[in-house]
């Protein structure tokens, strides 16, 4: 992984990292990571909208795909289908090198669900995950090859980031954790 930029949260949002600061980051650890080969696929909503700005700024010219946890989530009978977006893979995923992109890493079971619903499109030569921010509470063994920011954050609070409609840039929030 790489070495992101340590985060704690002290109970309030001043001490939150500066979205865009962290999207330039990621934009420069992604260019990395790239071969010629190499597609990227945003987990929705929040990976699926900095997918597409890579593609924009990375100026890639192969389409950009976009995947939802929702019906691979464990935990899909309490939360139903969570997200407004659904899977588009506009490209053979068979023997691809396939880029995950993810807002924020926090149990893994938002990634090992993905993986689930990618193998239902086919099977990847290789799988790799970045991530604007990495967040603690892992509960599955689950790493990103990028990550812009590791974040420390109270149990019951959540790092959600958001984009404005006029000009597309990031910002963090906080919420409750939903349960």
């Amino acid at each position: 992984m790489s070495n992101a930029a340590a985060v704690h949260d002290e109970g309030n949002e001043a001490a939150l990292p500066n979205a865009e600061a962290l999207y330039s980051r990621l934009l420069g650890g992604v260019r990395d990571l790239l071969l010629p080969q190499t597609r990227l696929i945003g987990i929705v909503t929040g990976g699926a909208w900095l997918a597409e700005r890579l593609q924009r700024d990375l100026d890639l010219h192969a389409a950009t795909g976009n995947i939802t946890s929702a019906l691979h989530r464990d935990d899909f009978a309490q939360r139903g289908m969570v997200g407004r977006g659904q899977t588009s893979l506009p490209f053979s995923i068979d023997g691809a090198d396939l880029l995950l992109i993810d807002d924020v890493l926090h149990t893994g079971r938002t990634i090992r669900a993905v993986i689930n619903e990618l193998y239902d499109f086919g099977r990847p030569q290789r799988v790799r995950l970045a991530v604007l921010v990495d967040r603690d509470g892992r509960e599955l063994p689950v790493q990103a090859d990028f990550a812009a920011a590791r974040l420390t954050l109270q149990a019951e609070r959540s790092l959600v980031v958001a984009r404005a409609q006029a000009d597309g840039r990031f910002e963090f929030k906080i919420e409750p954790v939903r349960h």
